[in-house]
């Protein structure tokens, strides 16, 4: 029976336990989005969780949605990076990069005036995070076939810059309404060539930047994250069951590492529908998860590992309190995201302090 500290291999990635720390988005990172020592030192403080998944990493400048988020496309941007894997790894930790490309998530004065891309002309409710004073969200652009072509390239090429920056795999950010989603998924892509209508089309561009990642790293050391519920930035499908089964059952051909789901335990969760899918791969659950919830989770054999967030800011050693049933540190949001101060950021107490 697994539990919370039993060791587990998810393809080439051998996790001394099952407490995975999802990524978080702190935008602690340069304007020209080059992670910092204070960066390191933060993912080296989370080290004795089974394997860190970094906060999103923008593929490209045009890629951005977010002021101060970290990137994979510059040399800076790998020299930083190395200070947070050599970090973690000192520590006996593992790390994956999450590479991430927002699409219609953003605003032309986030992009030099130039109009936000998606897999259809379809604008999203709402107003740009963190953006003031508040802008809503504009009508995006349809990327044609082409520059399709060249994002996939543009993942492929963050992919290398990752293995140079000593990560230990990388995992594509598919889910929460981003760009990857927004062809996945009905409500946002209304394209009719083969990237468009039916689901083996719509799921085309995920899988081809998948095969990608592969090609520079091997299917046992690339992840995928989904978001099956689509609960983020305005996103929906006709038939999510059988949109994210497909999307399972053409990565478990793959035999990545992993996936991880975005979806809070209800009666209507699909995550345990898209493992049985893939043919066994193994699955990370996340959102809003109990100790409680995680113990059962793993004890059941229902998810291999179980990952936390938001708890995560707040105790730098999750494992740890969780493993010993320990309280845990209240989270402040105040300084969470969107600045500089380390306050917020790496002066949460451990056990032992």
């Amino acid at each position: 029976m697994a539990e919370l500290n039993s060791p587990l291999i998810l393809g080439d990635l051998h996790l001394k336990n099952r407490v995975v720390m999802a990524p978080l988005t702190r935008s602690r990172a340069t304007a020209d989005r080059v992670p910092t020592e204070m960066m390191a030192q933060y993912y080296a403080q989370r080290a004795s969780s089974g394997l860190i998944i970094s906060e999103a990493t923008v593929i490209s400048e045009e890629a951005n949605g977010y002021l101060n988020t970290p990137g994979l496309f510059t040399d800076a941007q790998v020299r930083g990076w190395k200070l947070v894997t050599q970090s973690v790894h000192e520590q006996g930790g593992l790390i994956v990069a999450q590479l991430w490309h927002v699409g219609r998530v953003s605003h032309p004065d986030l992009l030099n005036g130039e109009t936000p891309v998606s897999a259809s002309s379809v604008q999203q409710a709402g107003h740009v995070s963190l953006m003031r004073p508040k802008r809503e969200y504009v009508l995006p652009r349809p990327l044609d076939i082409a520059e399709i072509h060249a994002i996939v390239e543009q993942y492929k090429q963050a992919a290398i810059r990752a293995k140079e920056a000593g990560f230990d795999g990388v995992e594509l950010h598919g889910a929460n309404g981003y760009l990857i989603d927004q062809f996945l998924q009905s409500k946002t892509n209304l394209r009719t060539d083969e990237y468009g209508g039916s689901v083996e089309n719509r799921a085309r561009l995920l899988l081809e930047v998948v095969d990608a990642l592969i090609e520079v790293w091997g299917a046992g050391r690339v992840g995928v994250h989904l978001a099956p519920r689509g609960d983020e930035h305005d996103m929906g499908d006709n038939d999510p069951r059988e949109t994210f089964g497909y999307a399972l059952e053409q990565l478990g051909q793959r035999k990545i590492a992993f996936f991880f789901t975005r979806e809070y335990l209800a009666n209507d969760s699909i995550s345990e529908y898209m493992k049985q899918r893939s043919g066994g791969v193994p699955y990370i659950a996340n959102m809003r998860l109990s100790r409680a919830d995680a113990v059962d989770l793993l004890s059941s054999g229902k998810a291999d590992a179980v990952s936390f967030g938001k708890a995560y800011i707040a105790n730098p050693d999750l494992f740890e309190r969780l493993v010993q049933d320990a309280p845990l540190n209240e989270l402040v949001l105040e300084n969470m995201i969107g600045v500089q101060s380390a306050e917020g950021y790496v002066d949460y107490p451990s056990l032992q302090n």
